[in-house]
């Protein structure tokens, strides 16, 4: 077992060439810019290392990630999940999270509890999720008045459908995880107990795979995947950007804030 630099708020070690990443904010893993780039440095690194095949990326505490950490008094696992805050900043949060679809290691994420707004979007970084029926996805932007980010804009429709995703992103309600399952934002599903374990089993699969052939079938198999995040980011960021000074935005993220349905007005 080796250990790899250090990293506030990340957890790594790296066993029998299986690297666990551990987000550690506990309950809810807010996330904000310093993560996602110490998330993207920590990947890039893990490319370099010999011994690590395989991610399995997993966070403390009650939901896997509930979101961008909005600093709004009375928002707790139900935030937007990013881009909330000013375009510099939610321009230089894409620009992080792009690097971790850039790096080349395959991971695998458990998820348990929620994994709401770019939270949501965090997750589906992975190439595989093990999820448990207490977890629930929630694209939420619409029902703050805002637009989708952290592009899942492309990542959604890539597992679910262009029609399935069109339905999620409208109505912000939350997947659990059967129907999670069922639709296929996660691939395997399991009581919340055994998520490490089910990780472990697919992670130890996948390592037993000639390397060289992983990353070449994955680069294969993603190609011109990141330019379309890319792409896909940089119309988020100006579709954000004019909502962001709308009455409805400031209406959703009020109601969230007190906890009752938004009366939007569409201006």
């Amino acid at each position: 077992m080796t250990k790899l630099g250090d990293y506030k708020d990340l957890g790594v070690e790296i066993c029998d060439h299986v690297a666990n990443v551990e987000i550690q904010r506990p309950p809810h893993n807010f996330f904000d810019v310093e993560l996602v780039r110490d998330l993207g440095d920590l990947f890039h690194a893990l490319d370099q290392e010999t011994d690590c095949r395989v991610i399995i990326l997993s966070s403390q505490g009650k939901n896997f990630c509930a979101g961008a950490n909005l600093e709004t008094k009375g928002l707790d696992s139900t935030t937007s999940g990013g881009a909330i805050r000013g375009r510099r900043g939610s321009g230089h949060l894409y620009q992080e999270g792009a690097r971790l679809f850039e790096a080349e290691t395959p991971v695998i994420a458990t998820i348990q509890g929620a994994a709401v707004g770019g939270g949501f979007g965090l997750a589906l970084v992975a190439d595989f999720r093990i999820a448990c029926p207490e977890a629930r996805f929630t694209a939420n932007f619409a029902r703050l008045g805002f637009h989708q980010g952290f592009g899942l804009s492309v990542t959604l429709p890539r597992l679910v459908g262009d029609q399935r995703a069109c339905e999620l992103l409208y109505t912000g309600r939350r997947v659990k995880g059967e129907e999670a399952l069922e639709i296929g934002l996660c691939d395997y599903l399991v009581p919340a107990s055994e998520l490490p374990d089910k990780a472990a089993e697919v992670a130890r699969e996948i390592a037993g795979s000639a390397p060289l052939a992983v990353r070449s079938i994955r680069r294969t198999m993603r190609r011109g995947f990141v330019d379309r995040i890319r792409a896909a980011t940089d119309r988020e960021l100006v579709e954000q950007d004019w909502l962001r000074e709308s009455e409805d935005f400031a209406e959703g993220v009020k109601a969230m804030g007190e906890r009752r349905l938004p009366d939007f007005k569409g201006r």
